[in-house]
């Protein structure tokens, strides 16, 4: 979802990535009130006004190192200066820009207009820096002085660098008080690029705005995969949503091969992570309950590094989830088919063992598996799965956790050697 962000600076990309999660609720609901601003200018302003803002945004680079300069009292370079004098200017352009259209103030730029008087002392607005004239008569008078008498020049050189040096000092001396100001307005326009890049995907993605979760339970209508949904549109395929609500209880999923439950568990992670980093959620509607920690648990972990095989590394994958469920946190837990490379009568005593262990538990937890087993104080949801030739990616509430037998119909489907099929069908009906 990142790298599906129009964003217009590296700046704005590493700012984003930096961010951390946020864990409380009335700050993730701030987020998103700011995103609504973005949203509703992204849907009522000209395209072309998109452009220019975005063709403004452009402009800005990471100057974190010469605001760290400039707060530590160094004396900054022409480099340094023109990268400030430039911010200044671009800050000034964005907010002047953001108020024709009413957003003033939606995200704070603090004003830097005295540091562009500071920098731009002629007036000219040109994001630019040199060493003006005006800065210092006798350095004016020296230059000049170097154009009547170029014979001069070596001498006359030397004196003027010992002048602009001074001046570097001064305008070094002046800017310290805004460094932080300098430094809210590069991080303010990187929210602008962000939350204009998010107002833009949502619209192209359909993406919903999410509501807090009041009793901890997290509920979604038409939930989708954005990626899997695009690649099913470039093959001429629709994506069949899901409803489904999570609470404190433990989830099991069942459902055959090619049922979607990993896809489930995929997109409820995704869900999540977009929710606490303030994305528009692929829903048609979602409430959410803020968690401390997202556990996700999927396929072959398996790391020749580590010397730990696909079973093992599973294993304390799902020992992390065990230990932090004991840290008095509020968790998010997905874990998809454990045990599935172990034999199936330890296998199935290993699931229903982790769902009697993490029972009772501060957290949400939401389980796929194989295996047949009794779920207990388990909540059992189920793909619908094979009908009339297609498959419906459905849940629905069952009372048990056995799994449905399609795995047969499903390879019929996809036109499997039918000697196989019908040997395996065989098979199962010579079964005891």
């Amino acid at each position: 979802m990142v790298d599906q962000l129009e964003l217009q600076s590296g700046f704005a990309r590493r700012w984003l990535l930096d961010a951390p999660l946020l864990t409380c609720g009335e700050d993730i609901m701030a987020s998103y009130s700011v995103l609504q601003r973005f949203a509703e200018f992204v849907n009522r302003v000209e395209p072309l006004f998109i452009n220019t803002l975005n063709h403004k945004l452009c402009d800005l680079k990471d100057i974190r190192t010469t605001i760290k300069n400039l707060h530590n009292g160094a004396v900054l370079d022409d480099i340094e200066l023109f990268e400030v004098k430039h911010l200044a200017i671009l800050a000034s352009d964005v907010a002047h820009l953001l108020a024709q259209h009413g957003m003033d103030g939606v995200v704070e730029i603090p004003s830097l207009d005295e540091v562009i008087n500071i920098l731009d002392p002629d007036g000219m607005r040109i994001a630019t820096f040199y060493i003006y004239d005006s800065y210092c008569a006798p350095l004016k008078e020296l230059r000049n002085q170097m154009r009547q008498h170029p014979e001069q020049q070596d001498d006359l050189l030397l004196q003027a660098s010992e002048l602009e040096e001074g001046v570097r000092q001064d305008l070094s001396r002046r800017l310290h008080p805004f460094a932080t100001a300098i430094e809210q307005a590069q991080e303010a326009l990187a929210r602008i690029d962000v939350n204009t890049a998010k107002a833009q995907q949502m619209k192209h993605m359909g993406l919903c705005f999410p509501t807090l979760s009041s009793d901890g339970t997290t509920r979604y209508q038409a939930m989708f995969h954005p990626q899997v949904k695009e690649a099913l549109a470039a093959r001429g395929r629709e994506f069949q949503p899901v409803d489904i609500a999570i609470g404190e209880h433990p989830t099991l999923i069942t459902g055959a091969n090619m049922g979607g439950k990993t896809v489930v568990l995929k997109t409820l992670t995704l869900c999540q992570l977009l929710f606490q980093f303030g994305f528009g959620i692929p829903a048609a509607a979602a409430q959410i309950a803020v968690k401390d920690e997202i556990h996700f648990c999927i396929g072959d972990e398996q790391s020749v590094e580590k010397g730990l095989s696909s079973f093992a590394a599973e294993m304390k994958n799902i020992d992390a989830v065990i230990k932090a469920s004991r840290e008095n946190k509020k968790l998010l837990a997905l874990i998809d088919e454990p045990a599935r490379t172990t034999n199936p009568t330890e296998g199935a005593a290993l699931v229903t063992a982790l769902l009697q262990v993490l029972a009772g538990k501060d957290m949400s937890l939401v389980m796929t598996t194989h295996y047949d087993i009794e779920p207990g104080d388990t909540r059992c949801l189920r793909v619908k799965g094979f009908e009339n030739g297609t498959m419906d990616y459905q849940l629905v509430e069952v009372q048990d956790g056995e799994v449905p037998h399609e795995a047969l119909n499903i390879a019929q489907s996809l036109g499997i050697d039918s000697e196989w099929i019908d040997t395996a069908r065989n098979l199962l009906e010579t079964c005891p």
